[in-house]
């Protein structure tokens, strides 16, 4: 049996994936026996609640080199791409979604301009967006806040297709984070990237909703940032001194007798106003809190349920399983 790492490992997750498999599978294939013929699957079910695994089961039984990696339950997509890293061997990984928005045949692509480039990650980088008025503005006020709150901005219109050496990939994995933005992690990681880009398709009835995507931002903010918090002292700072330049007008109004009966409205005014401020400010330090109260327990950000094709993966640091935990029957 030859127990060499492979040359190209392709990691995906599954949710509500079923429609896609058999063609995202087929036209993988395609594309990697073009560059190699030494290449694995990791598939990895996101406790999709359709017959993603059995789908992807009945490709195990004709092709031994994809394994699926069962989840438990829906751990989230980031989380899931992270597991399926960790059990990914082959000496270049691609990263891709499997619901076809995003083409297998960038593989290739990617591949020459890596060898060209000499780099360590190439990515595609979005640059058509057919979605509708409030999605664009959306992802466009997305990266300008989070961009503004980070030293490392992530890119603009980044996807999740992307090419990877095996060292770049083991650096990646070591990220111990519970709360995961693994666009984040990318920027954060380092080495040599490129961007690319590319055409992504657009198709209808995503899972990621609006309430999804801001809680995309928000997560990622907490996750990558402490300038809120910075930011709540000078919001302090500032309603202290506006509030000391209001006493003085007060003061110098009342002693010019220019202030008669006192105005219900300014006061109460001034206490919603300041209220809403410090239920604001509390919110921001409480998110904070609870980052610090999930990660200080320590437990695994998924549990796989079984692996299907179960290998060790080739040249893996000891620790790079430590954000999953797999059940043994």
């Amino acid at each position: 049996m030859d127990t060499r790492a492979p040359r190209v490992s392709i990691v995906t997750s599954m949710y509500r994936s079923a429609p896609f498999l058999e063609e995202f599978y087929r036209r993988c294939v395609t594309a990697v026996a073009a560059l190699t013929s030494s290449y694995e699957f990791v598939f990895v079910n996101d406790g999709s609640p359709d017959d993603s695994l059995d789908i992807a089961l009945r490709i195990r039984d004709r092709d031994p080199r994809v394994t699926i990696v069962d989840l438990s339950r829906n751990f989230g997509h980031h989380k899931a791409l992270m597991t399926g890293l960790a059990h990914a061997s082959g000496e270049l990984v691609f990263l891709t979604d499997c619901d076809l928005e995003e083409e297998p045949e960038w593989l290739l692509r990617f591949h020459e301009a890596m060898t060209r480039a000499r780099v360590d990650v190439v990515y595609g980088v979005r640059t058509n967006r057919r979605d509708g008025l409030f999605q664009r503005a959306g992802a466009a006020l997305f990266y300008r806040l989070f961009n503004r709150l980070l030293a490392e901005p992530i890119p603009m219109n980044v996807i999740t297709a992307r090419l990877m050496t095996r060292r770049y990939v083991q650096a990646l994995v070591q990220h111990r984070e519970r709360e995961i933005c693994v666009a984040g992690l990318w920027v954060t990681t380092g080495f040599d990237q490129l961007p690319m880009e590319v055409v992504k398709e657009t198709r209808a009835g995503s899972t990621y909703t609006t309430r999804r995507r801001l809680s995309a931002l928000v997560n990622a903010v907490t996750s990558f940032s402490n300038r809120p918090l910075v930011y709540i002292f000078y919001i302090g700072v500032a309603v202290m001194l506006l509030s000391m330049m209001m006493g003085i007008w007060l003061i110098w109004f009342s002693l010019s007798n220019h202030i008669g009966v006192p105005g219900f409205a300014s006061v109460m005014v001034s206490m919603w106003f300041l209220g809403g401020l410090t239920i604001f400010c509390l919110g921001i330090i409480g998110i904070y809190l609870a980052k610090v109260f999930t990660e200080t327990k320590q437990r695994p950000y998924t549990i796989v349920r079984a692996i299907h094709g179960e290998h060790e993966p080739h040249d893996q640091p000891a620790d790079s399983r430590a954000g999953s935990s797999v059940l043994r029957g």
